[in-house]
């Protein structure tokens, strides 16, 4: 990770997503989110695979097709075939972004997109949404943990939320790497990260939670295992379930200091949410406040409580 920075949060994007007039009718697909809320808080580094093979813009499109021989990624007229040069230039290319925290793709692209891109069928000429594009298909398999996510995606709160978490702890991660990891560290991390996890996948949290309690003779070894189930249990979006018993857990570390208003308060308000009638947003901004008043420094540390900036103005609207 050369050109990691700690202090930069640095994803990919599709440079198209940018404004960048690169698609295949010299146009672009801007996206507004990812231009002007996103940049607040992320560094871009912006990829157009099909402009890096030579391509031309405008130029004839492409698509994904299904020969006998494999998956193909051809000119709509077959006049010409850039599969090979869209691998080469793939793995040459993510090879050098694992500094990378996640990465933004363009829908539909046979390059770039990450499901449902159309393929047709070699000899009938038919097509299904079934596909992924070649680059992003490369791009996951080298880097099977990194976040990963479409433009038109982010318009899911829930979908947008849970890859934004996810990008900001894998920069943490990335951030403990740099800085050497040790045993002391792995377990301070894990620490901070128990009610993300426990809110994300309660089965991946109790099997993290017995890796650092049983570390082997290879430090190295056990941080990968770890990376792996953690970056694992953050794929699965948090529920309203598993909300509800987070925050109930956290209310139980000062529930004894709250009076019996501010308890009735807060037993009330995470009752609502669970019910669906209040957003999770109540209950956080209770124990937020609760936690000036009282010195609860494992509660304050937790990655729960503020997963990613506010100025994103995501946190928890499910």
């Amino acid at each position: 990770m050369s050109q990691f920075n700690p202090d930069s949060i640095q994803i990919g994007i599709s440079a198209c997503l940018l404004g960048e007039k690169v698609r295949y009718d010299g146009g672009h697909k801007a996206s507004q989110y990812c231009m002007q809320e996103l940049s607040q808080v992320f560094s871009y580094v912006p990829v157009c695979p099909e402009m890096a093979i030579g391509l031309s813009t405008p130029r004839p499109t492409i698509r994904l097709v299904q020969e006998e021989s494999g998956m193909r990624l051809l000119a709509s007229d077959k006049s010409f075939d850039v599969t090979d040069a869209m691998q080469a230039f793939s793995e040459k290319r993510i090879s050098t972004l694992d500094y990378l925290s996640g990465y933004i793709v363009c829908a539909k692209s046979p390059s770039c997109g990450m499901e449902r891109v159309r393929v047709y069928d070699g000899r009938t000429g038919y097509s299904r949404k079934s596909g992924v594009g070649l680059y992003t298909a490369n791009l996951q398999r080298i880097y099977p943990y990194l976040p990963v996510e479409e433009d038109g995606r982010l318009h899911d709160l829930v979908l947008k939320e849970n890859f934004i978490t996810r990008v900001f702890a894998n920069h943490a991660w990335k951030t403990l790497k740099h800085e050497g990891i040790t045993r002391q560290s792995l377990v301070a991390f894990h620490t901070r990260y128990k009610f993300l996890l426990l809110a994300h996948h309660q089965a991946h949290y109790r099997e993290l939670g017995r890796y650092v309690a049983n570390f082997s003779d290879d430090i190295e070894q056990d941080a990968e295992q770890y990376y792996q189930l953690f970056m694992q249990a953050l794929m699965h979006p948090a529920t309203r379930k598993n909300h509800t018993n987070v925050l109930q857990h956290i209310q139980g570390f000062f529930s004894d200091r709250l009076t019996p208003k501010q308890k009735q308060e807060l037993t009330e308000s995470i009752a609502k949410y669970n019910q669906g009638l209040l957003p999770l947003l109540v209950p956080i901004t209770l124990i937020r406040h609760y936690l000036n008043e009282f010195d609860e420094e494992y509660i304050a540390q937790q990655v729960y409580l503020n997963p990613h900036p506010q100025a994103l103005k995501l946190h928890y609207g499910y």
